[in-house]
């Protein structure tokens, strides 16, 4: 396993999977400015990492993560309370709000860019930040006593580090809107029902679920995951006759691929394909 940076986040690779961890269990694997960071630079070396086909987002110790940090939040609420005249003058204080609001979105971004499909393991806890880190990954494994949900109406603001937007693109607008503008947690088997996790399972099964299941993700052709995400993330998007002419294009790039006469030859010859992703 190798620590990441200040030691935040830690990465492992395991045959063709990642193992990408929120490391601060002893703050319940509260979010702060470096930890994202952690996370980021870790995920990033996960999906370049030429081994790797499948990453999981999982959370050390006994929860996945208890969202923000609640000490940098306040902090970043003193510090933008100021007037703006203070805030100019004092050029710290001015960088380190900048930083608590861009890491974030940030971090989002990295997380939905990667060519590797990702599986975020909800245990035990997964509120607010945490519940909007795990929207962008392409699968959600939750604990069926896990704390998860959007409660920030709940503390005085709503949440805006992604949620408003990519929510409504997976449960719809009228789940979206129930979910966030009454700030309760989910019920994780109804999460599973209309469609926000893909299975849910024993809080202490949630990591072995996620890592089974990017396990057989890791098994696919890679370059052949890597386009087909590309495709579905525009889906919603693009109309449908530029998204037919993105599927088309995307699939002519992998025409005269080795992966792409492999699979082909191992389903002639009866046997499992060996992807290279190449």
């Amino acid at each position: 396993m190798q620590e990441i940076g200040t030691g935040l986040a830690t990465l492992e690779v395991d045959g063709h999977r990642a193992d990408v961890r929120l490391s601060r269990p002893e703050k319940r694997n509260a979010m702060t400015v470096p930890l994202m960071r952690d996370l980021g630079t870790a995920l990033e070396r996960a999906d370049a990492h030429e081994d790797v086909r499948a990453i999981t987002l999982l959370g050390e110790g006994e929860v996945f993560s208890a969202g923000m940090d609640l000490r940098m939040m306040r902090e970043r609420v003193d510090r933008e309370a100021r007037s703006a005249s203070e805030r100019a003058s004092d050029e710290a204080a001015s960088e380190a709000s900048d930083a608590t609001r861009d890491a974030f979105p940030e971090l989002l971004d990295t997380l939905e860019s990667t060519d590797a499909p990702t599986v975020a393991g909800i245990k035990r806890a997964g509120p607010a930040g945490a519940f909007e880190l795990t929207l962008p990954c392409d699968f959600r494994v939750l604990g069926a006593d896990a704390d998860y949900g959007v409660v920030e109406v709940r503390l005085g603001t709503f949440p805006h580090g992604g949620a408003t937007q990519r929510l409504p693109r997976l449960v719809g607008l009228a789940k979206a809107k129930e979910l966030v503008l009454t700030g309760e947690y989910i019920d994780p088997a109804d999460a599973e029902a209309f469609g926000l996790v893909n299975e849910v399972v024993p809080d202490d099964e949630v990591d072995a679920a996620s890592q089974a299941l990017a396990d057989r993700l890791a098994e696919n052709a890679p370059l052949g995951m890597a386009n087909a995400k590309r495709a579905l993330n525009a889906a919603l998007d693009t109309p449908l006759d530029e998204g037919l002419e993105l599927e088309q294009a995307l699939g002519r790039e992998l025409d005269d691929t080795r992966d792409y006469r492999e699979g082909f030859e191992a389903r002639i010859e009866g046997r499992e394909p060996e992807f290279e992703g190449r």
